[in-house]
């Protein structure tokens, strides 16, 4: 798999574009550094002929990795979806449909709440 490795200080990334096996950890031994980015000074450095020669002995690239080389303009492939936004739990949109949670609710909305009145029937405030 050919991603990211975040090297660097706290505040202060600095990531290695590195070729490793998908089993391994994401910061243990890799099997070769093919690059360098370096997001604060807009730096990003590759080996595209040893990336392609991965790839085609089956290595998959990352999304992260393919884009940044996209918007390097190191190749001219299509960029790739890097992640999905979270959706809304079901348990929340299911609790305002559930009609006997509804109904308890405006039961005790009804009970506690004093009757409207208009300005007109509203006895005028003494002074």
């Amino acid at each position: 798999m050919i991603r990211l490795q975040r090297t660097g200080k706290r505040g202060q990334a600095y990531f290695r574009v590195v070729i490793l096996e998908h089993t391994s950890r994401v910061k243990g031994k890799y099997l070769e550094l093919l690059g360098t980015y370096n997001p604060h000074q807009k730096e990003f450095r590759v080996k595209k002929d040893r990336i392609e020669y991965w790839i085609s002995k089956g290595a998959q690239i990352s999304p992260t990795v393919n884009n940044l080389m996209v918007n390097y303009k190191v190749w001219n492939k299509p960029k790739m979806q890097s992640w999905k936004p979270k959706k809304k739990p079901a348990s929340a949109e299911k609790g305002a449909s559930d009609p006997l949670r509804q109904g308890s609710s405006e039961a005790s909305k009804g009970q506690g709440a004093a009757p409207s009145t208009s300005p007109e029937q509203a006895a005028p405030a003494t002074q």
